[in-house]
């Protein structure tokens, strides 16, 4: 993420005040600023690295702030920052690798007010939406959702109604999507450089925040939602022509020491075969929860091999944030 100096949106991209149903500097001034150190020895350490900057938005007056689980995930030193300069340590209070969504405690009161999940989920294509980072006004876009669309990661995960936004925001990590009645309806997820219908498209991936309803409660209570966890293969995957082929493996992960090497195309899961990653994830997770047995087919320089990876929790991996 750039200075929060070194940038602003032009005034024609940014939310006009009075063409809008809401109070537009509650809604910047419920956006902070997450800054988290992770140990040098975690697991994403080397992917994600050892501090992240983010954002993130408070959605109750008890200092719990929402976020992209990407920069809690296995965090031990967080610091909050307001538009107002109050800085603040925080505590990791749960993350869902599913969802891709994190919870943030603020340890102390935080002088600005919260702002409201959105509870109709009723978003749709053109939409007229505000994406707001940490940064005041001049870090806020008025954009407008492209589609809502299946969105499927290398990283094993998948998110059936993501929604996609342009123009892009680029301080999108964490950052707030408020809708026209200035409530809360996603979380900022990635920057997408796409070819879609035939045109490249520039844009972002957005969380719905109506997804953390069903487990805000299991998300308080336990860190993640007590459902039954995933298989994790520890397989990074990537569509190519008719195949998966396997980019890259989690060190010791299952993939790597079932014999799956970098280069491999998956071709089948058990009976089914696959070519999207989005198939390969269903057809996996279809088997069962964590601990089950995958069999995967492969085609290693024109031969073709079955390999059985034993699956485990991912959070396995990881390291844990303390409850209270």
């Amino acid at each position: 993420m750039k200075n929060a100096d070194e940038w602003k949106f032009p005034h024609s991209l940014r939310p006009d005040p009075e063409k809008l149903l809401f109070n537009l500097s509650q809604a910047v001034n419920s956006i902070v600023k997450v800054r988290t150190v992770i140990p040098s020895a975690a697991f994403t350490a080397d992917i994600l690295g050892t501090e992240r900057i983010g954002s993130g938005v408070l959605i109750n007056n008890n200092g719990l702030i929402l976020t992209v689980g990407y920069l809690v995930t296995e965090a031990d030193t967080i610091w909050l920052t307001t538009n107002l300069n109050q800085s603040i340590p925080g505590h990791v209070v749960a993350y869902d690798q599913v969802t891709g969504l994190g919870l943030i405690q603020a340890l102390g009161a935080l002088d600005i007010d919260a702002s409201e999940l959105d509870s109709s989920n009723l978003v749709t294509v053109n939409d007229d939406i505000f994406f707001i980072s940490y940064g005041g006004i001049e870090h806020s876009l008025h954009t407008k959702v492209s589609r809502i669309d299946e969105f499927a990661g290398y990283w094993e995960y998948l998110l059936q109604d993501a929604i996609y936004t342009s123009p892009p925001h680029p301080q999108w990590g964490g950052a707030g999507v408020f809708n026209a009645k200035g409530n809360v309806i996603g979380i900022g997820s990635l920057f997408l450089q796409e070819i879609f219908e035939g045109e490249n498209q520039q844009g972002n991936l957005v969380i719905p925040t109506s997804i953390l309803k069903p487990i805000m409660n299991d998300m308080l209570e336990f860190g993640r939602p007590s459902a039954p966890a995933r298989p994790w293969l520890g397989l990074y995957a990537v569509e190519s022509e008719s195949a998966l082929a396997v980019s890259g493996l989690a060190r010791y992960g299952p993939a790597e020491l079932a014999g799956v090497l970098q280069g491999d195309n998956i071709i089948g899961v058990g009976e089914e075969k696959t070519s999207t990653l989005a198939n390969f994830f269903r057809s996996v997770w279809n088997l069962g929860a964590a601990g089950v047995p995958v069999p995967i087919h492969i085609n290693r320089d024109g031969n073709h091999l079955q390999l059985v990876i034993n699956s485990i929790d991912r959070n396995d991996f990881l390291l844990k944030p303390q409850t209270h």
